[in-house]
C-alpha cells in the first residue's frame, strides 16, 4: 500500500496472516496484539530521535486542568482538542513531548505556526542574542533589527510589494489591511470567499466566513461574502480544475485550456457584485488556499479572473499568507505565485515568527503614501526580538532547504493519501500543496454528505493515541488538516500513512 523511503529501512512490522503483530505507542513502545481481520500492512515504530527532552517537574495534569477550567478565559476549554488532552512539556523540530514523556509527531504545527521546527537552534540563537542586547524599543527610534528585517523581507515579494508594516498577529494584520484599502480607494465594501478566517477581531470577524467564529452582535460592517469556488463540496467541479497533485474524482468534459467550473464560480462573483455590493468596492480578501476552511482550493485561473474584476470596480486585492506563506506550499514561497496574480497588499503572521508572536502587512509605495496621512503607531510591532527571530526563520528556510521539503514530502503525502481515499469508502477528496494538506470526510462518496462530528472525533483521537498530531477543519469540521512544520522527513510521511491508514481502518471495523 505505502511507499517505502528508504530511510525505513527494517523499521516496519509486517502483518501477515494470524500472526501477533506490533503496535506503536504512543510513548514509542510496542505492545503485541493479535491481528484483526485484514488489518493495515507495514505499519512502521515512530521515527527515532537523538532529542532527549528535559524530564518533567512542574505541576500535576490535574491541577494544570484545574486552572485551565477555573482561571483561563472559558473559551480555552472550548477549543481544547481531544477527550484527553494533551498536556505539552516540551518541543524540538517536528516532535513534541508531553508531561509524561510521551512523544508525538506533529502534524499540525501549533495551527500552521511553527514553520521550521520547534526550538529551532539557530532560531533560538537568535532570540537569545537579541535577548542578551535589546528587548524592546519602538519606532520613535531607529534600531538596526528593524531596518535589517523591513529590507530582508521585501526582498522575497516582487515589485511593488516593498512597503513592510509589522504587528503582532494575523488578525491585527488583516485589520490594518482593511483600513489601509478603505482609505486608499475611498470604498468602504469589502468582499471575501464563503467559509474563510481572516481572523477574530471585531472587524475581520465581519471577513471570516465560519458560524462557529461569529456572535451575535453587529461585526464587520461593510463585509460580503461570495461563493467560495470550491470543486470538491461546490455545485461545480472537475478532475482537472486545481493546482494540485490530487484532483478531484469528479467527472470533467472540459477542453484542454478550459474550465466550466471556473467560469460557474466567477459568474457567483459577478452575481455578487450586481446584487449585493455598491458599482464601487474597496477590497477582495482571499486565501490563496483556505487554511481554516479546510485546505480548499480554488480552479487555476479563479484568483486571476476575479482580481481583474474586483480592480475594475475600483477595489484592491489583497493575499491573506498567513498560512500558505514562506514557502509552505511547495512550489513557490508565497501561495499567490501558484495562481499566477500579484496582489496589492500581501498579509502574514504564524510561520513568519516560527511561533512567535508577530504578522506583518506588505503593500506598494502608493497605497503606503495614502496611509501616511494620518498618523499609525504600534507599541510591539517591529519589536527587535521578533525582528531578529523573523530574520533568522527567512535564513533556515534558505539554509534548511525547507521549501524544497514541503514540495517533496508534501506531494509525497498527498499521492499516497490518494490510495487511501480509493481504499475507503468515507475518504471523499485529497488535497493542498505542499505541506498544506486537508482530506476531507464523508459518510459516503455518492452522497459528500459530511462525517458528523463524532466520527470525526473517534478517528482524530485514536490517531493521536498512536502518537501523531493532526488539525480539523472545515465549515462542518469534516477536514482534517495536515500542515507541520517544514522540517518532516519521508520516514514521518510514511509513519503517519500507516497510522491513518489503521485509524480509518479501525473506525471502519467499528461502524
Amino acid at each position: 500500500m505505502f511507499k517505502a523511503a528508504s530511510s525505513l529501512s527494517g523499521r516496519c512490522a509486517h502483518l501477515t496472516g494470524q500472526a501477533s503483530v506490533k503496535f506503536h505507542l504512543a510513548s514509542g513502545a510496542l505492545c503485541q496484539k493479535s491481528a484483526f481481520k485484514h488489518p493495515p500492512t507495514d505499519i512502521p515504530d515512530m521515527p527515532s530521535c537523538n532529542f532527549k527532552p528535559e524530564e518533567y517537574t512542574g505541576m500535576s495534569k490535574e491541577r494544570i486542568m484545574e486552572i485551565r477550567r477555573q482561571n483561563c478565559n472559558p473559551m480555552i476549554m472550548k477549543v481544547t482538542y481531544y477527550k484527553k488532552p494533551v498536556l505539552i512539556h516540551q518541543g524540538y523540530m517536528q516532535w513534541l513531548w508531553d508531561v509524561d514523556g510521551r512523544r508525538y509527531l506533529d502534524l499540525f504545527a501549533g495551527v500552521a505556526t511553527v514553520s521550521v521546527g520547534h526550538c529551532h537552534p539557530k532560531v533560538t540563537a537568535a532570540a537569545e542574542q537579541q535577548l542578551k542586547t535589546l528587548w524592546h524599543t519602538t519606532n520613535i527610534y531607529a534600531y538596526p533589527t528593524l531596518h535589517e528585517y523591513s529590507e530582508k523581507l521585501a526582498s522575497y515579494l516582487p515589485d511593488p510589494l516593498k512597503v513592510v508594516y509589522l504587528t503582532n498577529s494575523g488578525s491585527e494584520a488583516n485589520d490594518l489591511a482593511m483600513l489601509m484599502a478603505r482609505l486608499h480607494t475611498g470604498n468602504f465594501d469589502i468582499i471575501t470567499l464563503r467559509g474563510s478566517y481572516h481572523g477574530g477581531s471585531p472587524q475581520t470577524m465581519g471577513l471570516t466566513s465560519n458560524a462557529a467564529y461569529k456572535y451575535p452582535i453587529a461585526n464587520g460592517l461593510g463585509c460580503t461574502t461570495t461563493m467560495c469556488p470550491d470543486v470538491f463540496r461546490g455545485p461545480w467541479g472537475g478532475s482537472h480544475c486545481r493546482d494540485s497533485p490530487v484532483q478531484t474524482t469528479r467527472q470533467c468534459s472540459c477542453a484542454q485550456g478550459h474550465c466550466m467550473a471556473n467560469d460557474q464560480y466567477i459568474g457567483q462573483l459577478k452575481e455578487t457584485f450586481a446584487t449585493s455590493v455598491p458599482s464601487r468596492i474597496a477590497a477582495f480578501f482571499g486565501e490563496p488556499i483556505q487554511g481554516v476552511g479546510g485546505a480548499v482550493q480554488y480552479p487555476k485561473n479563479y484568483l486571476k479572473d476575479a482580481y481583474k474584476l474586483v480592480r475594475e470596480k475600483g477595489g484592491v486585492c489583497i493575499a491573506d499568507e498567513v498560512q500558505t506563506g514562506f514557502g509552505r506550499t511547495g512550489s513557490h514561497f508565497w501561495g499567490f505565485q501558484g495562481h499566477d496574480v500579484i496582489p496589492d497588499m500581501v498579509t502574514m503572521a504564524k510561520g513568519i515568527g516560527n511561533g512567535f508572536p508577530m504578522g506583518a502587512v506588505v503593500t506598494t509605495p502608493e497605497i503606503a503614501a495614502t496611509f501616511a496621512k494620518g498618523v499609525h503607531f504600534n507599541t510591539f510591532g517591529g519589536n527587535p526580538v521578533a525582528c531578529a527571530v523573523g530574520s533568522s526563520v527567512l535564513d533556515v528556510i534558505k539554509e534548511d532547504g525547507t521549501q524544497q521539503i514541503s514540495l517533496d514530502v508534501g506531494t509525497y503525502l498527498m499521492t499516497e493519501l490518494a490510495k487511501l481515499r480509493n481504499k475507503y469508502e468515507i475518504i471523499g477528496d485529497v488535497r493542498g500543496k505542499g505541506l498544506q494538506i486537508g482530506v476531507e470526510m464523508v459518510k459516503d462518496k455518492a452522497s459528500r454528505d459530511t462525517l458528523p462530528p463524532e466520527a470525526m472525533s473517534e478517528i482524530f483521537e485514536d490517531i493521536k493515541d498512536m502518537g501523531i498530531l493532526i488539525g480539523k477543519g472545515g465549515v462542518y469540521g469534516q477536514i482534517f488538516r495536515i500542515q507541520p512544520p517544514m522540517c518532516i522527513t519521508m520516514e514521518d510521511a510514511d509513519f503517519f500513512l500507516a497510522i491513518f491508514d489503521k485509524a480509518i481502518h479501525n473506525y471502519m471495523e467499528r461502524r
